[in-house]
């Protein structure tokens, strides 16, 4: 075979040896599959919901009955100087005594600020979840992306070396100087090192996946090339912030916030209102062997009774006027957060939206230079041969080949990594999102 097509026929050799893949490979929604059941995150924040929705049944309690049981015994010693006499009682009671309340307008708000507890929680959870599939993929393409490096740099090694071995030959015959020699060799060299860096980002990355995954060994599966990256859609820079601002769940935890802090301000005034209850009980009082007054008459008393029962404060040191103060300053407080949210999350879109659309045009930009660092591969290998290049033009040439296909490699896994963040930033991201990723890899 000519010297001319031998660098890429070793990259064509190690990229089909990538495509036999072993049994255990994995692709990406196996990786998330598992991640969601190991992923520390993820539970916490279900642990965070669970918690919320108990403590929202909590303040529910304050809207029903409560009702309690008592009893007791006592024994009283009653000593009378005129006439001198000395006389023991004993009582015994027993009761049962509930309560309705009919009017406690903060205990409604206090269960309506639960229910909104729920909704953070819920939010937050949902964060948990769409940040788990973000991650997991930047996992999985960066274990790609180092596959791909260590694959280059191999591919290089094999083309230098080809190129050294080339320049002793003409060395021997006398048809290159030593200069030749050692510039490939010192070239060599270098691609060495590099492959020894390689490989250990390559086992950094692996073990990394693995720790997110709860897994062992993951052999991710790599993209079927030629690649067709999904677009953007919409199209519309606008049309994503839009949507970003309805459907984030940070804006949803901050919107959420706030309407709890109004809902506090509001329970802060009832402190000057009335609050009514329904009481009810019956109790039994009993003397076995009489009183004080009667000794030695054992007697019972049987109470029931029923009542409505009204409270209303009339001063309690300006305590709740403070307190009202107090809690407009936090709903304040509440409402400039979520502004900032909104233009955090509306810039933050933006910059996503546009980072894709640049990942975008640099696969293309990378694949025009791809085709043209070929070229120049080629002319220099047969500049070199009729004598009009040297062998360090050769050396950059396939130098400058093997950097283009990586980071064109790399441009690849940003569009996709890109496209994942901008709907999480929007707050759309869902595992359908993964699925279309997932037609991109290697069966």
């Amino acid at each position: 075979m000519s010297l001319l097509r031998r660098p890429a026929f070793y990259l064509c050799l190690l990229i089909a040896s990538t495509a036999h893949l072993p049994a255990q490979a994995q692709n990406l929604l196996s990786l998330v599959e598992s991640a969601r059941n190991y992923d520390a995150a993820v539970q916490a924040s279900r642990a965070q919901l669970e918690a919320a929705q108990r403590r929202a049944d909590q303040a529910r309690a304050g809207l029903l009955p409560s009702a309690g049981l008592s009893s007791g015994v006592s024994r009283a010693n009653t000593d009378i100087s005129n006439p001198s006499s000395d006389r023991s009682s004993t009582s015994q009671t027993i009761g049962i005594n509930a309560t309705q309340p009919l009017y406690r307008p903060a205990n409604r708000i206090t269960y309506t600020q639960g229910q909104r507890g729920v909704d953070i929680a819920q939010a937050q959870l949902e964060a948990a979840n769409q940040d788990l599939l973000v991650r997991v993929s930047q996992a999985y393409f960066d274990v790609l992306a180092a596959q791909d490096t260590l694959m280059f740099v191999q591919a290089q090694k094999a083309a230098v070396s080809e190129q050294l071995a080339s320049a002793k030959r003409n060395f021997e015959v006398g048809t290159a100087t030593v200069t030749d020699s050692r510039e490939a060799q010192a070239r060599y060299d270098l691609v060495l090192a590099q492959e020894i860096a390689a490989d250990n980002d390559l086992r950094v990355k692996r073990l990394a996946l693995d720790q997110l995954t709860g897994s062992t060994g993951s052999q991710p599966k790599p993209l079927a090339l030629p690649a067709k990256l999904p677009d953007v859609q919409p199209q519309e820079v606008n049309a994503w912030v839009q949507t970003a601002l309805d459907r984030q769940p940070t804006l949803l935890q901050a919107q959420t916030t706030l309407d709890i802090a109004k809902l506090e301000t509001q329970k802060a005034e009832t402190g000057h209102l009335p609050t009514v209850d329904l009481q009810a009980g019956y109790n039994i009082a009993r003397n076995p062997n009489g009183t004080a007054v009667n000794p030695g008459i054992s007697n019972r008393t049987n109470t029931a009774s029923v009542g409505v029962t009204l409270n209303l404060p009339l001063f309690a040191g300006f305590a709740v006027q403070n307190r009202v103060k107090e809690t407009v300053a936090l709903e304040e407080q509440a409402r400039a957060n979520l502004e900032a949210a909104r233009r955090n999350i509306a810039q933050a879109t933006r910059a996503a939206f546009f980072g894709v659309e640049s990942a975008q045009g640099q696969v293309k930009a990378l694949e025009a230079a791809e085709a043209s660092s070929q070229s120049a591969l080629d002319a220099n290998q047969l500049g070199y041969q009729v004598g009009v290049r040297i062998n360090i033009d050769v050396l950059n040439a396939q130098s400058q080949l093997f950097q283009t296909k990586r980071d064109l490699a790399q441009a690849r896994y940003n569009v996709l990594l890109g496209t994942l963040k901008l709907r999480q930033t929007a707050g759309t991201l869902s595992v359908d999102d993964l699925q279309a990723i997932n037609a991109l890899l290697v069966n």
